[in-house]
This record gives structure tokens, sequence and C-alpha cells, in this order.
């Protein structure tokens, strides 16, 4: 009779195991799906993308949450467990404001002791990270993001729990649609070795990301790149991608993405491929380019855009691009990488006044933020939206970051306060 009770209770254990195992496999939705591996991998971390370092003293196991001015109050959740947005921002001058001791704090005046504790604290979930070849090269005082700077940042954003978004230049300094200007190093290489180059170096640049369990799980390959890539020395006109360029232009760029994506398809084999552009306010030249990408059978996940209005118009540019990439039916997600606007002053080079509808206020800031949320809202396959310098605070800061401010960031660079636009970004979520 005892026997029978004990494989009676032992036939409804694993009963109940089956029904658990098979219960899981589709919680997460589809957009999510190449970056479950999450943060019990361990130290497997070549093989499975996303992990943070499961064996680490400050795995998502032991390191915590934070209440509203950064300090630690529950135990973080696996990021991976509740993305259905890519909610952030660029912090990739945190490190330097750090060291020139910038003084954050919440919107209410309390100290912030961890900014991306805090922003997470906020429904933060991705950080993005910029990474030049040899910022040495560069006098640009926000051109300083080397490897080893990144690797150190990236690994930060990882123990915290968060997603992290790697961004390539592949050069010394800024990239962007009227900058793209091949490494000091590599100028002398032909074609064939400067494909070479790229996957060799983007392989290398993961390697160590990985090494330092700061796998990214969204990886741009290339930043702006409307026109192109690596077109050779500053102020050259070759190698430049117009929609009447050569087929030979093209051609080569389309190569060097390849490269590009064929190294973080091995290195990173779960993460996300962005590939980047801002023609935002010429919707033809930008489906002109992304036709061209799907012609070329270009292995990418994302589309990833730019939007500043006082660049590129007001909201209804971007609903018109947006309308036209989803009419396409590319089959990839959309995330806008890069935005922001002023809650002071304008932006030094704006050309376009937006500021009858979002005056440079704080409450124009957040009045901006809110309306171009509920637009993306209306666009199902947008599941993204990162901030551009977010960061940025001069409050305190004891070094050349204390001047030259930028007016877009989401910190008042009088006080060191959150803005309100720093609130609002969680409500796409």
């Amino acid at each position: 009779m005892q026997k029978k009770k004990l494989l009676v209770m032992l036939i409804a254990v694993m009963t109940m195991s089956f029904v658990a195992a098979s219960c899981g496999d589709d919680d997460e939705p589809s957009r999510t799906t190449n970056t479950q591996q999450g943060s019990n991998n361990g130290n497997n971390s070549g093989n499975n993308n996303g992990n943070n370092g499961g064996n680490t003293p400050n795995d998502s196991t032991s390191n915590s949450g934070n209440n509203d001015n950064g300090n630690p109050t529950n135990p973080v959740q696996d990021p991976e467990q509740s993305v259905r947005a890519y909610i952030g921002g660029d912090i990739s001058m945190l490190t330097k404001y750090e060291q020139q001791r910038a003084a954050y704090a919440d919107q209410n005046g309390n100290a912030i002791s961890d900014v991306i504790s805090f922003l997470k604290q906020q429904g933060w979930n991705t950080m993005r990270v910029r990474l030049f070849v040899d910022p040495s090269k560069s006098n640009d005082k926000a051109v300083c993001q080397d490897l080893n700077y990144v690797v150190a940042l990236g690994k930060r954003i990882k123990q915290a729990g968060l997603q992290l978004m790697l961004d390539l230049h592949y050069s010394d300094t800024w990239a962007d649609p009227g900058k793209q200007w091949t490494p000091a190093a590599w100028l002398q290489y032909n074609d064939t070795l400067l494909q070479t180059t790229v996957y060799e170096y983007t392989r290398e640049c993961l390697q160590q990301l990985v090494a330092a369990n700061a796998t990214p799980d969204l990886i741009q390959t290339g930043n702006e790149i409307s026109y192109g890539m690596l077109w050779g020395a500053t102020g050259t006109q070759d190698n430049r991608c117009y929609t009447n360029s050569s087929a030979g232009n093209w051609a080569r760029f389309i190569a060097l993405l390849k490269q590009a994506g064929k190294a973080c398809r091995e290195v990173c084999p779960q993460a996300k491929i962005i590939i980047h552009s801002e023609r935002v306010p010429r919707a033809s030249v930008l489906c002109d380019f992304f036709d061209r990408m799907r012609t070329a059978q270009l292995d990418y996940d994302v589309i990833g855009l730019s939007y500043y209005p006082y660049f590129h118009g007001k909201l209804d540019v971007l609903d018109t691009a947006l309308k036209q990439l989803e009419a396409k039916n590319y089959g990839k997600q959309i995330q806008i990488v890069e935005t922001g606007y002023p809650s002071q002053w304008a932006v030094e080079g704006s050309t376009i006044d937006c500021t009858d509808v979002y005056p440079y206020t704080e409450q124009g800031q957040l009045k901006f933020t809110n309306e171009l949320i509920a637009l993306l809202k209306q666009h199902p396959q947008v599941n993204g939206i990162s901030w551009w310098y977010a960061e940025a605070n001069a409050k305190g800061c004891n070094g050349n970051l204390a001047t030259g401010w930028y007016n877009a960031g989401l910190f008042n660079n009088n006080n060191g306060r959150a803005l309100p636009a720093l609130y609002a970004l969680k409500n796409l979520q």
C-alpha cells in the first residue's frame, strides 16, 4: 500500500513538471526572442548572448534595484523577462561626468548615488554607448569612447540588469551623414582588406565585451550611415552612396555591412543588428536605402532612425516616414535610436524652429516627449526609443564638461535635477 502511494505521488510530480516546462516556451513576445539567454548563462557568454555574468558577485541575483535617488531597494528583475519596448538613452559620456564630479539629483532634489540604477528605476531598460576606433585622434571632448572605456561602462550596464546597445562608429571621430571618415590606421587599405578589417575589428571588440560580461543585446553596425560608411580620408568625395551614386559605391558599402554583420552573428548570435539612418525628412530616400538593403539580402533585424525636430521637422514628418517604412513590409522592427529636444535653449546648429508647439522649457520638452510617444504607439512596428546625450549635466563638474553645455539632455545643467521628460519615456512600454 505504501509503495502504491509513493508511486502515485511520483507520477503526479512528474506530470506537474512536464506541464510547467511546456507552458514556458511562448511566454515572451517574438520581439524578445533573440535576447532570451538572460543572466543565467554563467560564463558561457561566448555561446549565448545577453549574458551579464551569472557567476559574478554583481549579477542579477545579487545586484539591487534602487529607489528614486538610486539607493538599493529590491532585487533586480531579469530584463529579458519584461522587455516589450526598448526604452532608454545614450549615456556614452556618463563615465566622464562622474569623473568630473557632476552632481545628479532626482526631480525633488535628492542626490542620485548611481545614475544607471536611477534610470532603471524610472522604467528605462536599454542603454546606448558609442564606440570609436581611435578617439585619441579627435579633439572633441565628447569623443573619448575607446574599447576599454566601452567595456567598463558596458559591464556596469549589464550588471545593473539592463540591455546594452552598442553603437559602432567605424571612425576615429563622429560618423554621421556628412562625415564618414575612415580611421587613420585603415586609410591605406584597399577595399578587400578594408572588408577583412571591418570583420576582424568588429569580432575583436565583441569578443572583448563578451569576455567582460558586457555582451551587447543590440548592435549598430555604423552610425547614421544614410550615405554609406568608411568613405576615406577627411574631406574626400569618394565612396558616397546617394540615390544616384554608382552601383559600385553601393556594392562596396553593402559588402562592408555584410562583414560587420557576419562578425556580430558569430560572436553575439542573440544580438539584434541595427541599420541606422537619419533620412526621416526624406522618406523616399529612406525607403530607397532600405530597398537596397532588401535587394542585397542584408542580414539585420532593426531599422534604426534618428529623429530631432529641430533638424528634421515636426511629428508629422516622422509619422510620414514611419508609415512609408511600414508599407514597404521590410519585416523589421523600427526603433528611434536617437532623439531629443531642448529644455532651455536651442541646440547649436538647429535649422527648424518648433517653439510655437514645443517651447524651450521643461514643459515644452515634456510635451514633445509625450506627443512623440503617443505617435510611436500608433505604429505597431516601432518598439524602441533612445534619448541622445541623456546624461548631460554640468552641475558640479570640475573639468571641461562644466562649459559648452548640451541643451537637450534630461538633467538640468544648472541644478542637476532630472527633468520631467526623463520620467515620461517609460510610457512607451
